[in-house]
C-alpha cells in the first residue's frame, strides 16, 4: 500500500490506514472485493501539506473542500481549488502541495481492488487531465464523512464492507457529476432537452425537433446526445415513454391500448412489442407484477 503523507495532524484532522487483517479481508470477501479502501483521511487547513511519490500501488482520490493545492505529475500541472476533484491512477508518479496562502482541506482516499481500475475509467478522467473541476456538492461532502466514520469502528468488518460499497458510491457520483460538467462546458443544455421530452411523451418527435431544441445542427445534436447518455436521442426518447407507461400501468386502470394511445403509438401491438423489448415484460405481465 502506498503509505500517506507524515504530515503532522491537528486535534480535526484524520488518518487512517486499514489494517492487514482487514485487507486481506477486503480482498477476499465477495461484497468488497472490487473496490475497497486502504487509507483515508481528512486534512483540515493543511499548511505545509507535500507529498512525491516516484510510483505507487494504488489508487489516490483527492477532494478539496476549501482553499487549494497544486499537482504534477508527467503530463500534467496544474491547481486544485475548492470543490476540485484529484483522481491520480495507480503506477503514476506525482508530487502535489498546499497552496502556502490558502492551504487546501481536503478527504482524501487510497484504494483497490480487482475493478478499481474500472470505476476510475467509468468517471473518464485522463493522464493528462486528472483533476475534475467544479464538483461541489453536498453528497459528496456528506458521503466522505460517511467514509471516515470507519475509523471508530473497532474494526468491525461488517462496517469495512459498508465502508467499501460507499466508496463505489463515491466514484460512481464522480462519473454522474463529471458528465453534468462536460455538458455545461459544451453549452449542451441536456436537462432542457430532457424537459422538453417529458413535456411531449405523448407526441412523436423527430431528431429535427430535439435538434432545435438543443440549437445544433441535427448531426452534431445526435453525436453530442450519445457522446453524454450512451443513446441516440429518439431511443433515449423511446425509453422516457415506456418509463412512463410503467408508471401509468401501475398507477391507473388504462387499458394497454389506452396507454400506447397516451403516448403517441397508433398501433398497440407495436407499443407492446417495444415494451417488452425494453422492459422485458409485456404491458400486461408488467401490470400483473406490480400488483402482486
Amino acid at each position: 500500500m502506498s503509505k500517506p503523507s507524515a504530515w503532522p495532524l491537528p486535534e480535526q484532522g484524520l488518518r487512517f490506514l486499514v489494517p492487514r487483517f482487514i485487507l486481506d479481508h477486503l480482498d477476499r470477501h465477495v461484497l468488497t472485493r472490487e473496490c475497497y479502501p486502504t487509507a483515508i483521511g481528512y486534512y483540515p487547513r493543511a499548511e505545509g501539506h507535500a507529498m512525491s511519490r516516484a510510483s505507487h500501488d494504488d489508487f489516490l482520490l483527492i477532494y478539496c473542500e476549501k482553499g487549494s493545492g497544486e499537482v504534477i505529475t508527467d503530463h500534467f500541472r496544474g491547481s486544485v481549488g475548492q470543490g476540485d476533484i484529484l483522481l491520480l491512477p495507480r503506477g503514476m508518479a506525482h508530487k502535489y502541495h498546499a497552496d502556502s496562502s490558502e492551504p487546501w482541506s481536503i478527504f482524501w482516499c487510497h484504494f483497490r481492488g480487482q475493478l478499481a481500475e474500472e470505476f476510475v475509467r467509468h468517471i473518464g478522467l485522463l493522464d493528462n487531465l486528472p483533476v475534475l473541476k467544479g464538483t461541489a456538492d453536498p453528497a459528496l461532502v456528506s458521503s466522505f464523512k460517511s467514509l471516515l466514520s470507519i475509523a471508530r469502528t473497532g474494526y468491525g468488518k461488517t462496517a469495512f464492507v459498508h465502508c467499501a460499497n460507499q466508496l463505489r458510491q463515491i466514484l460512481t457520483l464522480l462519473a454522474r457529476l463529471r458528465k453534468k460538467r462536460v455538458r455545461m462546458q459544451k453549452n449542451f443544455d441536456f436537462e432542457a432537452i430532457r424537459s422538453y421530452m417529458l413535456e411531449n411523451v405523448d407526441q412523436v418527435l423527430t431528431l429535427d425537433e430535439l435538434a432545435a431544441v438543443g440549437n445544433l445542427s441535427k448531426y452534431h445534436f445526435a453525436r453530442k446526445y450519445k457522446e453524454l447518455t450512451g443513446y441516440t436521442p429518439l431511443q433515449h426518447f423511446a425509453h422516457l415513454k415506456i418509463e412512463h407507461a410503467c408508471y401509468l400501468l401501475d398507477s391507473t386502470g388504462l387499458s394497454v391500448g389506452q396507454i400506447s394511445d397516451q403516448l403517441g403509438y397508433d398501433d398497440p401491438l407495436y407499443f407492446s412489442r417495444l415494451f417488452k423489448k425494453t422492459t422485458g415484460l409485456a404491458p400486461s405481465m408488467y401490470r400483473q407484477s406490480t400488483h402482486r
